[in-house]
C-alpha cells in the first residue's frame, strides 16, 4: 500500500496529513477523537532536519494533552549518510526523536509504528522500533543491519552469516525476521479498513515492552526474555 492509500484506509472521512521532503506530518479523525501521524516517507533518508521536524511534531502532540494515539508511519532510507549531519550530532538528533516517542507514550499516548516500505539502521531504530508496538504491511523491508554491513562489523565472513541467517533470525533483515524476533507484533490485512485493526492492536497494548516475550513465543529470540529477567534480577540484588 502506499501512504496515500493507508491514509485513506485509516482516515475514510478525510485528514490533515501532509508529506513534505518526505516528511509526514499532520493528523486525522479516529474512533471519535485525534490521530496525530507523523513519519517518512518514499524512502526517504533520516538526516538532522527531518529528526528535528519529527520530533517537533511529536512534542506538539504531547503538549496538547489529548493523549490521542500516535502513529508513525515509515518507508525510509536509512540515516543520511553525510559527513555535514554526522559534524552537527545525527546521532543525538535520532537519540532525541526515540526519547520524544518513549515520552509520548509515558505521557498517555498510544505509540504505533507502521512499516509500510523499507526502513534500515539509525532511522528504523529512531521512528518504527520506537514505539509501543509496530505493525507492518505486507511487503515492507525493516532490517536493522544487512549482513554485509554486519560481516563488516563482527569480522565474520558473509557467507557464514548467510548460513546463520537460514536458522537464525536475530542475524537476518526481513519481515518474516522481525516477525519472528517480535520486533514487529502483527501483519496488517491490507484488504481490511486499516482503522479497526489498529484500534485492535491498541485495545490489545500491553504495559511496558513485550518484545522479548513474544520473540521467545515465536522462536525468534528463544533467551532474551530470560536473560533480561537476569539481569534485573542482578540489578535488584545489588
Amino acid at each position: 500500500m502506499t501512504l496515500a492509500e493507508i491514509l485513506a484506509s485509516l482516515f475514510p472521512s478525510g485528514h490533515a496529513v501532509a508529506v513534505q521532503d518526505g516528511l509526514v506530518t499532520g493528523s486525522g479523525p479516529f474512533e471519535g477523537g485525534t490521530m496525530h501521524v507523523v513519519g517518512i516517507d518514499g524512502d526517504t533518508p533520516l538526516g538532522v532536519e527531518g529528526a528535528a521536524t519529527l520530533s517537533r511534531a511529536v512534542l506538539d502532540a504531547v503538549r496538547t494533552g489529548d493523549r490521542a494515539p500516535i502513529l508513525v508511519a515509515v518507508d525510509s532510507d536509512s540515516q543520511r549518510m553525510s559527513r555535514r549531519d554526522e559534524l552537527l550530532g545525527l546521532n543525538e538528533c535520532l537519540a532525541h526523536l526515540a526519547k520524544t516517542l518513549l515520552l509520548a507514550d509515558r505521557s498517555g499516548h498510544p505509540t504505533i509504528g507502521l512499516i509500510y516500505g523499507h526502513s534500515a539502521a539509525g532511522a528504523f531504530i529512531a521512528t518504527a522500533l520506537a514505539t509501543r508496538v509496530l505493525v507492518a504491511l505486507p511487503g515492507a523491508e525493516p532490517s536493522v543491519m544487512d549482513l554485509p554491513s554486519v560481516a563488516r562489523v563482527t569480522k565474520l565472513p558473509l557467507d557464514k552469516l548467510q548460513e546463520m541467517a537460514k536458522t537464525t533470525p536475530v542475524f537476518a533483515p526481513g519481515l518474516d525476521n522481525m516477525v519472528a524476533t517480535g520486533a514487529v507484533h502483527v501483519v496488517l490485512d491490507p484488504a481490511r479498513p486499516l482503522a479497526g485493526q489498529i484500534r485492535d492492536v491498541i485495545d490489545g497494548m500491553q504495559p511496558g515492552d513485550v518484545r522479548d516475550r513474544l520473540g521467545a513465543e515465536r522462536g525468534g529470540r528463544p533467551v532474551a526474555r530470560a536473560v533480561a529477567a537476569a539481569v534485573i534480577d542482578q540489578a535488584r540484588l545489588g
